[in-house]
């Protein structure tokens, strides 16, 4: 299953299963489980583990070395789960030592031509990330967020579950879940709603959130006057309880 053109590094550990494509190169202490199928002239670094059913497209390089002058060389890694789509021309760099020494791309990601997630980047699972989207340094992204093609995430940044960023965002604050932000820099533009509808979340969840985001981005008030207003259905709904959450550990503002 390993074109004869590859270079594969003897310490690299690769399930009998995967497949690799002409001319990839797979260095040491590189991990890649069954199933995952690695294209022609994709470049892989370790230390990097890479989970099952992964379909990664050609020339992507994936655990290269953080772009971060302060890195000295220090070990650092990659993660990367199970059953994400990355397509072709895709970057991810390894983490760095003040960031933990980390990135994680989390399972069933789907990644469009010309990512770029740097450094100690942290992203969930059920991520779509359009053509052209990067993320700078130590950026958070949670689950089910959708990223327009060419959007673009300033370092230390928290994208908030079920959001949505329009074509050619730029986002400088956090973005709280289940919202749409739009523009450059990035302003919110009302609450997911077909996102959430197509991921299952019914009237009442909807209409809780609809009532909280009018809280947050109608009314005028700060952040921590808005979760005072929010406390007693956070308490009730999981939602916005979550929604609470998030905007009690922001520390960069929200994107309003």
């Amino acid at each position: 299953m390993i074109h004869p053109t590859a270079v594969v590094d003897p310490s690299a550990r690769l399930d009998s299963s995967v497949e690799v494509g002409p001319y990839a190169v797979i260095g040491a202490d590189v991990e890649i489980g069954a199933g995952t199928v690695i294209g022609p002239h994709v470049v892989l670094r370790g230390p990097t583990r890479i989970g099952r059913d992964n379909r990664i497209y050609q020339f992507c390089s994936l655990g290269e070395d953080p772009q971060d002058k302060k890195y000295a060389g220090e070990p650092s890694r990659l993660e990367i789960g199970d059953g994400n789509v990355i397509r072709e021309y895709c970057t991810f760099n390894r983490g760095t030592a003040g960031g933990g020494g980390v990135t994680r791309i989390g399972s069933r990601n789907w990644v469009m031509a010309y990512v770029h997630v740097a450094h100690d980047c942290v992203v969930g699972d059920d991520v779509t990330m359009a053509n052209g989207t990067t993320l700078a340094g130590h950026v958070t992204v949670g689950d089910f967020v959708t990223f327009g093609a060419f959007t673009v995430v300033h370092q230390f940044c928290e994208i908030g579950m079920h959001a949505f960023s329009a074509m050619g965002t730029v986002v400088f604050k956090d973005v709280v879940p289940f919202v749409t932000v739009a523009g450059n820099t990035a302003e919110v533009h009302g609450l997911n709603a077909e996102g959430l509808r197509r991921r299952g979340f019914d009237a009442d969840s909807v209409r809780e959130l609809k009532r909280a985001y009018r809280v947050i981005f109608k009314q005028g008030l700060t952040v921590e006057r808005a979760r005072e207003e929010l406390a007693e259905r956070a308490a009730a709904d999981p939602w916005v309880g979550a929604l609470s959450d998030f905007l009690g550990r922001s520390r960069r503002g929200i994107v309003r």
